[in-house]
């Protein structure tokens, strides 16, 4: 096996295996170098993602689903089920099944595409030489035509909440509890902490998220965050703003002292998730003679095509500027590989989607009031409930509206956000017109099935101009 090849990804996320597929699709002798290693020691495809993120935590998000569903809501449909028990083993065990699949179906597609994978750590030590580190710490160069950096990102840790692996936990290892916690508590209300909240107290925890910021889900709508706000109190998730986490304490459980606005407390759970964000894995990515330009907070500088400072060397996904978002990564992925290759490749970020998997489900892309405020530009808002759909109403799932916002002179879709049932499949119809630079005139005149939660979003596109036709304008 030669070592020098037309492109070297380093990486085996969504960002980076998506961009190894797209280049050896377009001809380009390509590699793959990512050291992950699952849980049961196997290496694995797929990097945080697949194997400790977005798949895992949505097969538990489904799983408790399922269970809260029996247990709370066949009443109302005539179902009575008796003796339902929960195995959380069983939960874990089905969760790993699925990722397993996906992580076997990206080293089907490498073989397929005649992708190298190189498994050890990789780092830049040369203008586009990769030094390959194996687990039993031999290394080896290799040299490529082009380098694609896409090394993801792991959680930020906090020093007033120190990990244990036992009591004290990150995201990654609360996907792996085997037992229900009586009382859990997260640090963060983002994205990840309501998830993670969601999934373990709809299985019998007491959740209690600790937020430092003043506002829940800052760059959420105001309107869908009060109505996904309500939908969480009523869930039964104590999500405290404005607290400041101190210092915790370690014994049969876990004692944490935190600040606010009315003074100093305590809370004790059985279980805390440190969940307060991403950092990106640029440590080591470089040899000290590699003077590749990062930012100080380690996201490396790109350029709109993801060129980073040093020649024909690329970098893509949660290390580079914009949202950390498997969808966004894989986007850029393959803008870079058609760059490499010659072609026009590019990414539209005023249409990347952004969603969180709570129930409600909320979903957004695009601009918020407050942006278009703040910008000085004229819109027009429709609104429509899913209380008012005859689907959401037959699926007993009508909690949430849909929002649009278009231009006040030209009707151009400027922004679209959902809260409610199936938000993340919806937001596509949006992200597609906004593509097209479409107004919310062509949405209002497509015509939608009946009955159908998408409905909603055709009359929200109506109530743009004042005749939504199931609603009171």
């Amino acid at each position: 096996m030669s070592n020098d090849y037309d492109v070297i990804v380093i990486g085996a996320g969504p960002a980076g295996y998506v961009a190894a597929i797209r280049c050896a699709q377009l001809g380009l002798q390509t590699a793959v170098v990512d050291d992950f290693v699952f849980k049961d020691g196997e290496p694995a495809l797929g990097g945080t993602c697949l194997n400790v993120g977005c798949i895992p935590s949505k097969a538990l998000l489904d799983s408790s689903e399922q269970y809260h569903k029996v247990t709370e809501h066949l009443a109302a449909h005539g179902i009575t089920a008796r003796g339902v028990e929960l195995d959380v083993e069983q939960m874990i065990a089905r969760k790993d099944k699925v990722v397993k699949e996906l992580t076997a179906g990206v080293r089907q597609l490498f073989k397929v595409n005649k992708i190298e994978w190189i498994h050890g750590h990789g780092r830049l030590v040369g203008a586009r030489d990769i030094e390959v580190t194996s687990a039993d710490g031999e290394p080896e160069r290799y040299r490529a035509g082009s380098v694609v950096l896409a090394p993801g990102s792991r959680s930020i840790e906090l020093s007033a909440a120190p990990l244990d692996g036992d009591r004290i936990i990150n995201s990654d290892a609360a996907l792996d509890m085997t037992a229900v916690p009586p009382r859990l508590g997260i640090i963060g209300a983002g994205v990840i902490g309501l998830e993670m909240g969601s999934v373990w107290s709809r299985i019998g925890s007491e959740v209690v998220l600790l937020e430092a910021q003043d506002e829940l889900l800052g760059p959420v709508d105001r309107q869908l965050v009060r109505t996904a706000q309500k939908a969480f109190k009523e869930q039964g998730l104590d999500i405290r703003l404005g607290c400041r986490v101190t210092g915790t304490e370690v014994g049969q459980a876990v004692s944490i002292r935190y600040e606010d606005k009315k003074g100093a407390h305590q809370l004790v759970v059985d279980t805390l998730i440190v969940a307060v964000g991403r950092r990106p894995n640029t440590d080591d990515l470089c040899s000290g003679e590699v003077d590749l330009l990062l930012d100080e907070r380690g996201f490396i500088n790109v350029d709109e095509h993801c060129r980073t400072n040093l020649p024909d060397v690329y970098a893509v996904g949660d290390v580079v500027r914009g949202p950390m978002l498997a969808h966004k990564g894989q986007e850029e992925g393959v803008m870079v590989a058609e760059r490499i290759a010659g072609k026009a490749g590019h990414v539209n970020y005023e249409t990347i989607p952004w969603v969180i998997y709570t129930d409600p489900e909320i979903a957004w892309v695009g601009r918020t009031e407050a942006q278009l405020k703040a910008a000085g530009v004229p819109y027009n808002v429709g609104t429509f409930p899913f209380a008012a759909t005859g689907r959401a109403r037959a699926m007993d799932h009508s909690t949430g509206l849909v929002k649009l916002l278009a231009h006040a002179e030209t009707d151009r879709l400027l922004g679209a956000h959902i809260v409610g049932p199936q938000a993340s499949e919806l937001i596509a119809e949006a992200v597609v017109t906004m593509e097209f630079a479409g107004s919310a005139e062509d949405l209002a005149r497509t015509i939608h099935a009946h009955p159908t939660l998408s409905e909603a979003v055709r009359e929200a596109a109506l109530a743009v101009s004042k005749r939504a036709l199931h609603k009171a304008n």
